[in-house]
């Protein structure tokens, strides 16, 4: 750990060999920093990636039991290690579940941006890569940031603020 930048030598940041920030902070289920030490939920390790197949099973398992920043991790790791074409299109991907992150932490401006920022860049790709219904999964998280820009977020239950990332039947 280093001090802070700033001169603030009274807090300490996380940096890999690289000098890059790390937070090594455990995390709350949706994402939220906990006192170091505490019990938290397990995340991905950095620098694991699975390949796309797993990588949209195991983030639609955990969009499914309502852990999209879990999700987040799943797919950010699959969008740092994609081919270039694709990068995109797990960036948005990654975009969306941090959106739903947002919402589920009641932070609507955060959840609108990230919803529309995600959707965007999913809408991009016409061909379903992967299978990823890149259309229908645009236009749903599209009408997801319109209700909650429109509405908020009162009334919204969890299935409301789950996303199907492939084309064929919802998940239950």
């Amino acid at each position: 750990m280093q001090p802070a930048p700033g001169g603030d030598s009274g807090r300490v940041r996380d940096r890999d060999a690289a000098g890059r920030a790390r937070n090594a902070r455990p995390r709350d289920g949706l994402g939220r920093p906990l006192e170091r030490g505490a019990a938290g939920e397990p995340t991905m390790p950095d620098g694991v990636a699975l390949g796309p197949e797993d990588a949209l099973e195991t983030a639609q398992l955990l969009l499914d039991e309502g852990r999209p920043f879990h999700a987040h991790e799943v797919l950010e790791a699959s969008w740092k290690t994609a081919p270039a074409p694709e990068r995109d299109l797990w960036q948005g991907l990654a975009q969306l579940a941090v959106g739903l992150t947002h919402a589920l932490r009641g932070n609507a401006g955060g959840a609108v941006t990230l919803l529309r920022r995600g959707a965007d860049r999913v809408g991009r790709y016409q061909a379903a890569s992967h299978g990823v219904d890149a259309a229908g999964l645009a236009a749903a998280a599209a009408g997801l940031a319109a209700r909650i820009d429109r509405d908020g977020l009162g009334g919204l239950t969890p299935d409301d603020l789950r996303l199907q990332l492939r084309a064929g039947p919802a998940r239950a």
